[in-house]
């Protein structure tokens, strides 16, 4: 499988572009010259959100990959996800605007110390959170995503013993929705890590009327506070279903791109960090800008790839979580 140093070395390499360039029509008539589709995650930048042909969450992003019939898949948005995409479409080309675009959660699951892990439980069926590389899915018998996985548990016999990662946040707010007891991996995304419960607390007295929203991959301690908890699309779509008019949100702040489209009028205020840095910017997901799309695009690369045996170890596990999705009608 090809490393993330391995897709540097013969990936996206810095080029001038000419500043008269109109991208979004260049990108577009590349599109259609490459049979090519953009997928963009929610935490992209609000220009790659605006070019790209669906935007999502993971759950929405992984359908759309299984379905999609370009010759080409653009992703803008991290590694896992364009190897997740690699895998459902394996005939395709799976571009990915910037190879450094990692992970911090996928980071703290190396498939090594998951494999010693898995072996301490050999009666338990894993179930791992899409937020990892894919030969982490490929260990795997049901991959979830924030949008599916209560009702991925829910969906399995009680007496089934179950091992979750790499989220321990996630897998602690599942345990809770379910009743049922988990066996974490101690992994977290860094995002979702930093938010302060006394700077919200302080925010909120300002905000007297605001709905606190949050990602489940958010502390404990963040989440008791929350009026809603849920993933990027449970979090747009309270927004717009709700009477609120402000909103104070505990998720990567390229979400609120997409709130602020659809809720015009509505105030959205980023949850702040237990520090002085923009840390609930997703320093990944921003690696990625329009100029980087444009490149790829236009050249080809880089190009990420997966084997054909983690391929194929891979999919299963991510096609459970599709046909358990579909009955569930997510």
């Amino acid at each position: 499988m090809d490393t993330l140093e391995e897709l540097n070395r013969r990936g996206f390499v810095e080029e001038s572009i000419d500043p008269t360039l109109d991208l979004f029509d260049e990108i577009e008539k590349l599109k259609k010259e490459k049979n090519a589709i953009v997928l963009a995650h929610y935490y992209q930048e609000p220009d790659i959100q605006d070019i790209a042909d669906y935007i999502g969450d993971s759950l929405g992003l992984s359908q759309e990959a299984a379905k999609t019939e370009a010759d080409v898949i653009v992703f803008a948005g991290v590694h896992f996800m364009a190897e997740t995409a690699k895998i459902l479409s394996p005939e395709k080309t799976v571009l990915l605007p910037d190879v450094k675009a990692g992970c911090s959660l996928a980071d703290s699951c190396p498939p090594h110390l998951f494999k010693k892990f898995k072996e301490k439980y050999p009666d338990h069926l894993v179930i791992t959170y899409v937020n990892c590389t894919a030969e982490l899915k490929a260990m795997s018998d049901i991959v979830c995503t924030s949008t599916n996985a209560v009702q991925i548990v829910e969906s399995l016999p009680k007496e089934q013993k179950i091992i979750f990662g790499p989220d321990k946040n996630l897998g602690a707010w599942v345990a809770k929705k379910t009743g049922r007891d988990l066996v974490l991996w101690n992994g977290a995304c860094m995002v979702h890590e930093i938010f302060s419960r006394e700077k919200i607390t302080k925010l909120k007295e300002r905000h007297p009327n605001a709905k606190f929203i949050a990602h489940p991959e958010c502390e404990e301690a963040v989440l008791q506070m929350a009026d809603y908890i849920g993933s990027t699309t449970g979090l747009l779509n309270y927004s717009v279903k709700s009477d609120a008019m402000e909103f104070i949100v505990a998720t990567e702040s390229g979400i609120i791109h997409q709130m602020e489209k659809a809720n015009p009028g509505k105030t959205f205020i980023p949850a702040p960090p237990n520090n002085n840095c923009a840390c609930n910017d997703c320093p990944y997901m921003k690696r990625n800008t329009l100029e980087k799309l444009y490149l790829c695009l236009k050249n080809g690369t880089p190009e990420v790839t997966v084997p054909a045996d983690i391929i194929a170890a891979a999919r299963k596990p991510i096609e459970r979580m599709l046909e358990i999705s579909a009955s569930f009608g997510l």
